[in-house]
């Protein structure tokens, strides 16, 4: 071969090759945080759907759910660099508005999941139906605690939606269902094990006739949980959860939490990326996609839908 046609050659079948193996479409999963089991299992989900969509995930966000700043810095980050979508859980419903919206004109798509903000200025909004989770956490305190007593409501942050959505569901449904079961004692726990530990420990020790404490979030759950534990209250103050874990689904075999109320956390970040994959495919997804809690009890632990729901393969997908 004529040398002279060898660099064309090369160039030719250099293009060729580029053309034959595109650039996978990149698409920003920002969570809350990184830490509790909830986003590791959302996570996988995400992961998941990557792969199943033929997109790139590009997973990132702050250590706390109250890191309100970090997760600016991070959802900045990924509009600087242009990615071609974006789905975020808003760990403030204020201050996430306008860099939410700063994504949206700078013509991103963005998928707001498990937790809303004060706009609506976005593709669409995926969450459990929080609401209706806290409607039923009152109505399994008030099955356990016979409808009447004390109980205690340990809240999650101030600003997070989603957990506030979850409290009001609880009240709301207690002062028109169960008017003789009075809330005597309410906090904020932090998304803090440790905080949470010392509030339920302030609730037990300040209400000596406490029939029940409804945490609304994991964190709040394992604090709660360890507080009944220590002071050997497990069966005389009924606990209801909610999301899962290890520690919680041990928890809840011993007798220390009578109920967990449980979100699908693996499907909501599977959702998530679904939305925007269908974006980048021509499609027009819901605005607004609800998905429904589970209640768990003791005796529901062996059936093979609660063990899919609450044991996902999530080494499995992680090494995909």
């Amino acid at each position: 071969m004529p040398r002279k046609w060898i660099l064309p050659l090369v160039v030719t079948l250099l293009a060729a090759g580029c053309r034959s193996a595109p650039k996978k479409k990149q698409l920003a999963v920002i969570p809350k945080a990184t830490s509790h089991f909830f986003w590791v299992s959302v996570q996988a989900g995400a992961l998941a759907a990557g792969n199943d969509f033929g997109v790139e995930i590009l997973w990132n966000g702050p250590p706390s759910e109250t890191d309100y700043s970090r997760q600016i810095q991070i959802l900045d980050s990924m509009i600087a660099r242009r990615v071609d979508g974006i789905a975020i859980a808003a760990a403030e419903r204020k201050a996430l508005v306008q860099p939410v919206e700063r994504a949206v004109e700078a013509n991103i798509p963005v998928t707001v999941f498990d937790s809303g903000l004060d706009s609506d200025k976005f593709m669409t909004f995926l969450a459990t139906n929080n609401y209706e989770g806290g409607q039923m956490a009152a109505r399994e305190l008030a099955r356990l605690t016979g409808g009447e007593g004390e109980i205690a409501l340990l809240m999650h942050a101030p600003g997070s939606q989603s957990t506030m959505d979850r409290e009001k569901g609880f009240e709301d449904t207690l002062a028109r269902e169960f008017p003789k079961l009075k809330i005597v004692a309410r906090q904020f726990g932090q998304s803090d094990r440790a905080k949470s530990r010392s509030v339920a420990e302030n609730f037990l020790a300040g209400h000596p006739n406490l029939k029940g404490i409804f945490a609304s979030a994991e964190p709040g759950s394992i604090g709660a949980a360890l507080a009944v534990k220590a002071r050997g209250l497990q069966g005389k103050v009924q606990l209801v959860t909610f999301d899962s874990s290890d520690t919680l689904i041990e928890n809840l075999r011993e007798g220390v939490i009578q109920t967990m109320i449980v979100q699908d956390p693996f499907r909501i970040g599977y959702e998530a990326v679904r939305t925007l994959a269908e974006r980048l495919a021509g499609k027009i997804p819901p605005k607004r996609i609800d998905l429904s809690a589970v209640i768990v009890r003791k005796e529901d632990l062996e059936k093979p839908e609660t063990q899919k729901l609450l044991f996902p393969d999530l080494k499995k997908i992680h090494s995909q």
